[in-house]
């Protein structure tokens, strides 16, 4: 059986000026974006940030790591503009005006839409955070995985995870 082809450093895209990836979901604390801007102002690389719809799919994959997407169901009414323009938005609000920033709205699989994108804007990380707590979300875990865990085992660029749930071990000593 043949060994698949491990990370190689002849892989690795310098961090100096290459921009980032930056997942988003929706209710997603600031802590990820605002880790991600600080990326930004220590590299002087931009960012592209970005939210996978899970109930769209993906259509054609275009050289700029945009999209062109359609919905699972046509019958739901989807308003992903709006979910789009809530986003930017967001990012406009939340991101130092000093830092270079785009978004793109993206469909499917989260970690190889992420991915994707890293590759076509030649990232040299992709910033995601940790699963946020609660049952909902557990489920969603069970059933698909940890997207930071896929995007660390099925492609070359490193992965920075932002925690956004700790556990304070001294208090649970006590």
């Amino acid at each position: 059986m043949a060994r698949p082809p491990q990370p190689d450093p002849s892989r690795l895209t310098p961090f100096l000026a290459h921009p980032a990836v930056v997942g988003l979901i929706p209710g997603l604390p600031d802590l990820v974006p605002v880790t991600a801007v600080s990326w930004a102002k220590a590299t002087g690389a931009p960012l592209y940030f970005a939210y996978v719809d899970p109930m769209r799919y993906t259509v054609a994959e275009l050289p700029d790591g945009t999209v062109r997407h359609a919905d699972i169901d046509p019958d739901v009414d989807n308003d992903w503009q709006a979910r789009a323009a809530e986003f930017e938005g967001y990012l406009h609000n939340l991101v130092d005006p000093e830092v270079t920033w785009h978004f793109r709205y993206l469909a499917g699989r989260p970690d190889r839409s992420l991915t994707h994108l890293a590759r076509a804007v030649d990232a040299s990380v992709i910033i995601v955070g940790t699963s946020t707590p609660g049952l909902r979300s557990g489920l969603r875990r069970l059933v698909n995985g940890s997207v930071a865990t896929h995007l660390s085992h099925h492609q070359h660029r490193p992965v920075l995870v932002v925690p956004l749930r700790v556990v304070d071990w001294k208090d649970q000593i006590e």
